[in-house]
């Protein structure tokens, strides 16, 4: 986006500022017409450039953030995507439109009909790899590949789990080993859903489990996510005095400005928990 100057309000202050009086006070200091003509040329043009310019639509990208700020409106989220699966068609390394699809992706199909889900995740696994591809030293494009593999892998039972469980794993270790902190522990609150979800023959672990959650919560406290995974991991164990104070304080939590719609969709698992 240009950073802009307003525009001047009239020409006498445009010519003034640059030493070209309307009105001379001292003989000799007027134009002469050809050189006037020359100006008045130049300024026109100054001015059709800038009103060109601030007459220009907001960058795509610009708009499709704004679309998935409203991503509890779905057609709004695919909206997003479909600028950014736009981009990333038209450069294959575009890495940040490449990891907002993806993270779009796993929204969608989280919402989608259950006939749908499966081609939208398998979208985001491409659009995760081409972020990590890109730029694999950033942390985005390996957390949101695990986070689409690790959907699949439990919308659609123990076969896609099978083949995602080490994949989502390593990614995720990645993510830890560039940024613990990124997305405020995002990387161990999803290795504690992996220690969680995988069976104990596969390597899961429910103490591992634990342990990454709480690990987690270093980062932000109040994270409703890690409150409710950690409360569902304790009910299993039967720990149910802690899991209920687990679920109490998603409850208590303030929504987050950047994942509000994801923190009011675990307040109310909270509360169907609860009853």
């Amino acid at each position: 986006m240009f950073a802009l100057y307003p525009l001047v309000r009239n020409w006498y202050a445009f010519s003034t500022r640059f030493g070209v009086s309307s009105s001379p006070s001292r003989r000799g200091s007027s134009p002469r017409p050809a050189s006037s003509c020359l100006m008045s040329s130049c300024i026109l043009v100054f001015y059709i450039s800038l009103a060109s310019l601030q007459g220009q639509p907001a960058a795509p990208h610009a708009d499709a953030d704004h679309l998935y700020a409203d991503r509890a409106n779905l057609e709004s989220a695919r909206r997003a995507a479909d600028i950014w699966r736009q981009a990333l068609a038209a450069d294959a390394r575009n890495f940040d439109a490449a990891w907002k699809l993806a993270r779009a992706d796993y929204w969608i199909g989280g919402h989608a009909p259950e006939n749908d889900r499966r081609a939208v995740y398998e979208n985001g696994i491409d659009a995760g790899r081409a972020a990590a591809a890109a730029e694999p030293n950033r942390p985005e494009g390996h957390f949101w590949l695990a986070a689409n593999m690790g959907a699949l892998a439990e919308s659609f039972g123990l076969r896609q789990g099978i083949k995602y469980r080490k994949p989502i794993k390593a990614e995720l270790e990645t993510v830890l080993r560039i940024d613990p902190a990124f997305q405020e522990g995002s990387a161990d609150r999803a290795l504690g859903r992996w220690y969680y979800k995988v069976p104990g023959m596969f390597g899961g672990s429910h103490k591992e489990a634990e342990a990454h959650l709480r690990a987690s919560l270093k980062y932000n406290p109040s994270s409703t996510a890690s409150h409710y995974f950690l409360a569902e991991l304790l009910l299993d164990d039967g720990r149910k005095e802690e899991g209920r104070a687990e679920l109490q304080k998603v409850l208590d939590a303030p929504l987050h400005p950047d994942w509000t719609p994801e923190d009011r969709e675990f307040k109310e698992k909270a509360r169907r928990l609860l009853k």
